[in-house]
């Protein structure tokens, strides 16, 4: 399944052509999105195929179509410190991309039924943590992943906020699927050939929603016991922090959010999810480094309003008489101006005049045509500044012949804790172990 969006050059391009189909409407989503490079999950001799909208399966590795993904990230609605139950968890790629919104106060957990992909899937976060530089920039709720089949989960064990299932769903345990939620809890599967959205209301209510049409391998049935008795798959365990965990994770947040240098990355929306601070407290911009290189098309703007200009000068019928202000070519001027007001740039083209032509041509138009200029010009002015500043930095950039090259990226926290007044030892275990 998949194939809703075309191809992308990169991760980034892969999630604005997700934005773009709307797939992908908000703004956490979109930066868990960014956060994790799909092509990491994928084995090397196939990292090509990572970009495209489409499945990938080799033997029991499996990852879900982007669209999918995108569609289950939505339709979970996550918050920070909820609890997250995986049901075929796979590789982990959806997992980890929870786990920065989840923020290290959530819960984490995953069940798969082949032990190989959980061999894999803990090679790939162990990786994740060890040298990807997102792993820096949010607060993670790491995933724990058990091997097993999901059906032969105790019918009284533990029930989380959030549910996915990542393999189709038969009819018969629809019920069997909804004892997993809490009072208020989401869960989402493949339900009848649907991506299905159920909310628990109450004890023995449910809502329950049709996303889009999908096609998943159904769940292998369990295998019973030579007694017939059915095996039970214990979930992975609460984990209670230890307070040298709990230190880490605060001295790490207060690094990562230091207001004292010009460059620290702000608080944002992070101070509304008080101590469960998950990836809202990253602080990067939406569009990362591909943002600058995306405002260079505005410069033809103001070729255009001047190509309209000619042609209304080619066009006019005869030349207007000068006026007393020696002001040639009044009613031209006031076509350019209306002209002007209906093409992008057109208002930062009459304001990049000097001033004393721009009074004079205001000085001869006519009374309710000055004033709504005026309040065409008031009205842009917002506008008109960011645009002219963008232009600046076009122009300058075209000077250094660094158009299209993107800002190298700065991890911060990892400098911040370098420069710490501490033994290498204790740096490397606030810095995870990492290797960059």
């Amino acid at each position: 399944m998949g194939g809703a969006v075309s191809a992308g050059e990169d991760n980034d391009d892969l999630i604005d052509n997700l934005k773009e189909a709307y797939y992908i409407r908000s703004e956490l989503v979109e930066r868990a999105f960014r956060a994790i490079d799909r092509a990491d999950y994928y084995l090397d001799e196939y990292r090509d195929n990572a970009y495209k909208d489409l499945a990938w399966r080799h033997g029991n590795i499996h990852l879900s179509a982007p669209c999918i993904y995108s569609e289950v990230m939505e339709a979970l609605d996550l918050q920070p410190g909820l609890s997250f139950l995986n049901l075929g968890s796979g590789t982990g790629y959806l997992s980890t991309m929870v786990g920065l919104i989840l923020g290290p106060f959530g819960v984490n957990h995953g069940i798969e039924l082949h032990s190989d992909v959980i061999e894999y899937a803990n090679q790939k976060l162990d990786s994740f943590i060890k040298t990807s530089d997102s792993f820096d920039r949010f607060e993670f709720c790491e995933p724990s992943f058990v091997a097993g089949n999901c059906l032969e989960i105790p019918p009284d064990s533990r029930q989380y906020d959030r549910v996915y299932c990542g393999a189709g769903v038969q009819k018969e345990h629809e019920d069997f699927m909804k004892q997993l939620l809490k009072i208020g809890g989401v869960l989402v599967m493949p339900l009848e050939e649907k991506l299905t959205k159920i909310t628990r209301t109450g004890v023995n209510s449910w809502e329950t929603k049709k996303i889009i049409s999908v096609s998943f391998a159904p769940l292998v049935q369990p295998k019973h016991s030579i007694n017939g008795r059915r095996k039970n798959i214990p979930l992975p365990k609460y984990e209670v922090r230890s307070l040298q965990e709990l230190s880490r994770i605060c001295i790490r947040h207060a690094l990562r959010v230091c207001p004292d240098e010009p460059h620290s990355l702000p608080r944002g929306r992070a101070a509304a999810f008080g101590v469960s601070r998950g990836l809202a407290a990253a602080g990067l911009h939406k569009y990362g480094s591909r943002f600058k290189r995306r405002r260079v098309h505005r410069r033809h703007c103001n070729a255009l309003v001047l190509a309209t200009r000619q042609v209304v000068s080619t066009h006019s019928s005869s030349p207007a008489p000068p006026d007393s202000n020696n002001n040639q070519g009044t009613e031209e001027a006031s076509g350019e101006r209306e002209l002007a007001w209906f093409v992008r740039g057109g208002r930062r083209a009459f304001r990049g005049r000097d001033g004393s032509e721009e009074a004079e041509e205001e000085a001869a138009a006519a009374p309710g045509e000055r004033e709504e200029r005026r309040h065409t010009r008031a009205g842009a002015d917002d506008e008109d500044t960011e645009e002219g500043e963008s232009l600046e930095e076009t122009e300058e950039e075209r000077e250094t012949g660094e158009l299209l090259r993107p800002t190298p990226s700065v991890n911060l926290l990892r400098e911040r804790i370098m420069a710490l007044p501490l033994p290498e030892p204790l740096k490397m275990y606030l810095l995870f172990y990492r290797e960059k």
